[in-house]
């Protein structure tokens, strides 16, 4: 089998349609790096890469390291931004919408190779199938999907003696006992962290991986074995372990080293589903991967160790494509910047935040300390085909744990102002955002609509529009709620947000993600109310499944950023920030990939 196919047609990704953590977000919902640009003459090549958030921080380095340098006679400087995979992909389906999307790329560095593939599928018999040049898209590096699990847990199981699969999990997350089985009562619930599929490689290598376990098969999965009933069966119990969905596998290993912090690892969750990298960066105190932070926190005490599913695993080959668009001197650019990053100097970056190189083969921090066995043998899936994965995509969003989510917006007086470039205001961009996100809830989640800003009903300073309830009958009244929101008063935030949380608390779905998003563009402006200091307190993690917890979108360049951080992490929750208000339709969607 090829090495394409093998690294991933990785998931093919046939994306249809974390945890949470704290992030900077930018116009796609992922951190971004800052390459330093080095050319001063007036005809440089300005060469922009799309790298998946994983391994943007390296690339960056290589590209500060690389910058300046002469390619045809011209100046190069390479400046990279953080994307997505499926966010990517998404956008050049659609036609790269540089107002939306954010600086068109010349090259596209995903997480696998599916995602190509999946585009040209998505592409094929539209007006512009030719998005990606012609020619190779040689890998970078490469990083399997592991299943990480804390030690203790692993142990339990009998690691690392026994093999352990996606079936031992489905058992685990069905098991009424639990943990107990495993004499383990003090860990309560199996709870699995794994991102949306739709959005993120390592949750559609995962979902796969549960599919192929399911039909006891590695490869030629049909459309048959999906819709068999025990199949679907199957894949239900493992997705309902899920604490919650995501874009980002990052922020799971980011909130578990802050659980690690207060001493509750094993409370928080009980194993993730993340490549192979991004393990090794979490026992070394850098959950993120990135370069510049390596070294600024210790080792987490209770270490990750790496769980390769006996029943088969994929892998990433971060491929390097070319866009069509490029010219002539930007693809000589982009061959040349290949070439450095399949150098020996590159590579050594890549192996030290613990990737493969390019060959698949391990490098030095690839070790029982950092909690890879080097030598494991990989039981390899070869994934099916684009129609096969656009069935089991389907079929995942009838199977996906469901949501009960509470929607509230902040409809304060500042909401009003208008936003430089777009002809809109605030007020406008957070509705149109709002709305769009809709299309990511199925009809069985449920979903209601709140407003805050300060004594919006009565002495209340948030007013219920639409009470929680299946989105499917209600779809078009929270359209029209959302349309007819109006700015007007201050920001109740710290009031409305503790009367939201009591809320879906009292509304409680054992079986679903019971979460509230809170979206403000200012800091609290109620003085009469909670402060923040009693406000914590009352945001009780209860660190299982049937938690209650809070995203928050910073909204603009006013909004405060540390207290809203502050409140997702009483909640095991993310902060999104969304500084530059006209990103604000890509930062909602990537906070609603977490239902």
């Amino acid at each position: 089998m090829s090495r394409k196919s093998l690294s991933f047609i990785a998931a093919i990704v046939v994306a249809a349609g974390l945890i949470v953590g704290i992030r900077l977000i930018t116009s796609d919902g992922e951190p971004e790096g800052t390459a330093q640009t080095k050319c001063s003459s007036s005809d440089a090549v300005k060469l922009t890469v799309a790298a998946s958030p994983e391994k943007s921080g390296i690339v960056t380095q290589i590209a500060n390291d690389y910058n300046g340098k002469t390619v045809a006679g011209r100046c190069v400087d390479v400046t990279v931004q953080a994307k997505a995979s499926g966010t990517t992909m998404q956008a050049l389906t659609r036609g790269w919408n540089e107002a939306a999307d954010g600086p068109r790329p010349d090259v596209w560095l995903p997480t696998a190779s599916g995602w190509l593939t999946l585009l040209k599928q998505r592409l094929s018999g539209t007006d512009h199938p030719t998005i990606l040049a012609e020619g190779e898209t040689p890998s970078v590096a490469s990083s399997p999907l592991v299943i990480a699990m804390p030690k203790p847990m692993a142990e339990a199981l009998g690691w690392p003696g026994k093999g352990i699969g996606w079936r031992d999990l489905a058992g685990l997350a069905t098991d009424p006992q639990g943990w107990a089985k495993y004499g383990h009562p003090e860990w309560g619930k199996f709870r699995l962290g794994k991102t949306n599929p739709n959005i993120s490689t390592s949750g559609l290598n995962a979902t796969i991986g549960a599919y192929f376990a399911a039909t006891g098969t590695s490869s030629d999965l049909t459309v048959e074995d999906i819709e068999k009933a025990d199949v679907r069966a199957f894949v239900r119990s493992v997705e309902q372990s899920i604490v919650h969905y995501g874009d980002n596998t990052l922020t799971f290993l980011s909130n578990l080293l802050a659980a690690d912090d207060r001493g509750a690892a094993m409370s928080y969750i009980s194993a993730v589903a993340v490549d192979e990298a991004s393990l090794i960066g979490y026992n070394q105190g850098n959950p993120t991967n990135d370069p510049e932070k390596a070294g600024q926190h210790g080792r987490p005490k209770v270490p990750l160790v790496a769980i390769s599913p006996s029943d088969g695993t994929l892998n990433s080959d971060h491929p390097f494509a070319v866009l069509n668009w490029a010219d002539d001197v930007h693809k000589q650019a982009a061959a040349d910047f290949l070439a450095t990053m399949r150098g020996q100097a590159a590579q050594e970056k890549f192996f030290a935040l613990g990737f493969r190189g390019f060959d698949g083969k391990t490098g030095p921090q690839a070790t029982a300390e950092n909690g890879v066995d080097p030598a494991a043998k990989l039981n390899l899936i070869r994934p099916p085909g684009a129609p096969v994965l656009d069935k089991l995509l389907a079929s995942w969003m009838e199977l996906r744990k469901k949501a009960n989510v509470l929607l509230v917006v902040d409809v304060s007086g500042s909401m009003a102002d208008s936003v430089d470039g777009t002809g809109k205001n605030k007020m406008d961009l957070a509705k149109q955002a709002a709305i769009t996100s809709l299309s990511q809830f199925s009809d069985a989640d449920q979903v209601g609509l709140w407003s805050f800003s300060t004594k919006l009903d009565g002495d209340r300073d948030y007013r219920a529009l639409v009470p929680l309830g299946p989105m499917g009958p209600q779809r078009a009244t929270l359209k029209s709620r959302l349309e007819g929101l109006i700015p007007r008063g201050g920001t109740g935030l710290y009031d409305s947000s503790l009367a939201a949380y009591q809320y879906i608390k009292q509304h409680l779905d054992p079986e679903a993600i019971n979460a509230v998003v809170v979206l403000t563009d200012g800091r609290n402006e109620d003085p009469g109310g909670i402060s923040i200091d009693n406000l914590i307190p009352e945001l009780h993690s209860e660190g299982d499944s049937e938690t209650v917890r809070m995203f928050t979108i910073g909204y603009g360049s006013d909004a405060d950023q540390d207290i809203l951080k502050r409140i997702a992490q009483a909640t095991n929750a993310s902060a999104y920030d969304s500084s530059k208000a006209d990103t604000i339709d890509q930062v909602f969607t990537a906070v609603i990939s977490n239902f």
